[in-house]
């Protein structure tokens, strides 16, 4: 959903929505968690969690709230202007930043320990902070994206190994099109949902903004990325619903046997084992594909402090608390994921390595982590937590699908993306200002 709503339409909508999301506000030393998407499953995580936290901090007990990927930007924002924020968010960067940029979450720099950065993982903990908001939160869980391919269908098409870069995509899309009547993969082109083909065109070696966060894309190598998909699709190779359907449908077509691989992480695995037992029995978890440099791609759930917090200080300890190694250790054991703690990572690691395993799903999910954590090695956050990336995201989406549907040339979507980014970003924060 577009968190491009005028300041006015916020105030108004944002008592009702706000208190709905919140219920009650709390005026004690109550300390309030907003999570995204981890109720019901992890109500016992957090359960434990709260009593542990009760334990250290009796005086200000934790109280939880969950809220759907869906309507968090809109609760969220119309929370922060009816003065009903929680202390402590999960975010995603984009959305982060975007909040940050506008003065909506505190500065954590002052408030952490001055040893806090080696807790973490140096990359992930860079991709917390920028020059205008500071250290705007703390590193939680993370994803790698691998490539999950159905063996059966590479097996019909005669291709030994899925591609490990994107130069070999087109051959391998267009050889499972012609033997199988699939699809090779799925990457979604809806302004409003996933961040990956931003983070796809930097591997293909786009540089996304200058120093003045002006465009830098409009480039050779900018050009032969929008060619590349454009001409993909084109000739038939992706689902047409790339164009309107989200990267949830990645995944509903390769469960259905229609995708033969999919990006996505280790934690997809068992949802596949219980929704397609048949498909995930010939599913096989391989490295993702990359640039020539070989960077893959981590995506990263952060925890920030709103400003409005009457108890920022204490809202850090709980940050803390909650992405400290024991914490992020079970968490991503249960959720199937990888921690940011570098303690946690290392006994992760040790415990998949030194597991014992009883049934061929236990086994098919221990790879997937373990190659997950193999590829963190190479991976960072390649799309910069930066004030306006959500409206970059939904400029270049919007003209590469108007190239891809044939409206415009891929050269003509690429100039007009690259002057409607410079025009928000001059209205956004003159070039004398970067001068000043």
């Amino acid at each position: 959903m577009s968190i491009q709503l005028t300041r006015r339409k916020l105030l108004l909508s944002g008592v009702a929505a706000g208190l709905a999301a919140c219920g009650r506000r709390y005026h004690g030393p109550e300390l309030n968690l907003w999570t995204l998407q981890l109720a019901p499953k992890f109500n016992p995580y957090f359960t434990d969690l709260t009593a542990a936290w009760a334990t250290v901090y009796p005086q200000n007990p934790l109280r939880w709230s969950d809220l759907p990927w869906g309507s968090v930007e809109r609760k969220l924002l119309s929370s922060v202007y009816a003065r009903t924020a929680p202390d402590v968010v999960n975010l995603n960067p984009p959305f982060a930043a975007s909040l940050a940029s506008k003065g909506g979450l505190t500065n954590l720099t002052p408030l952490l320990p001055s040893s806090a950065a080696k807790r973490y993982l140096p990359s992930v903990w860079q991709a917390c902070r920028n020059q205008e908001a500071g250290q705007f939160a703390v590193p939680w869980y993370l994803t790698v994206r691998l490539s999950l391919v159905n063996r059966q269908l590479l097996d019909q098409a005669g291709i030994a190994s899925p591609p490990t870069c994107w130069d070999q995509v087109p051959a391998f899309a267009k050889r499972i099109r012609e033997r199988t009547g699939r699809y090779g993969l799925f990457l979604t082109m809806v302004p409003d949902d996933s961040v990956e083909m931003l983070e796809v065109l930097v591997q293909m070696g786009v540089t996304l903004l200058d120093a003045r966060r002006r465009s830098a894309f409009n480039s050779a190598a900018g050009l032969r990325a929008f060619r590349f998909w454009t001409e993909l699709y084109q000739e038939g190779l992706l689902p047409r619903e790339v164009v309107s359907q989200g990267q949830r449908r990645a995944i509903e077509l390769f469960q259905s046997e229609d995708l033969a691989m999919a990006a996505t992480g280790a934690e997809f695995l068992r949802s596949i084992q219980t929704n397609a037992p048949r498909v995930a029995a010939v599913t096989e978890s391989h490295p993702p594909v990359t640039g020539i440099d070989g960077t893959a791609n981590v995506a990263l759930m952060m925890l920030a402090v709103p400003r409005q917090s009457k108890k920022q200080a204490l809202a850090v300890k709980l940050a803390l608390f909650l992405t400290g190694a024991a914490n992020q250790l079970r968490f991503a054991n249960e959720a199937q994921v990888l921690p940011s703690s570098t303690k946690a990572l290392a006994m992760v690691l040790a415990q998949l390595q030194q597991e014992r395993i009883m049934t061929a799903e236990q086994q098919q999910i221990r790879q997937a982590r373990l190659l997950s954590a193999i590829t963190l090695k190479r991976a960072r956050v390649l799309v910069p937590a930066l004030p306006g990336i959500k409206q970059l995201q939904k400029i270049l989406y919007t003209q590469l699908q108007r190239a891809m549907l044939g409206q415009i040339g891929s050269d003509e979507a690429l100039k007009t993306a690259s002057d409607e980014w410079d025009y928000y970003a001059a209205s956004r924060e003159p070039l004398k200002r970067l001068d000043s």
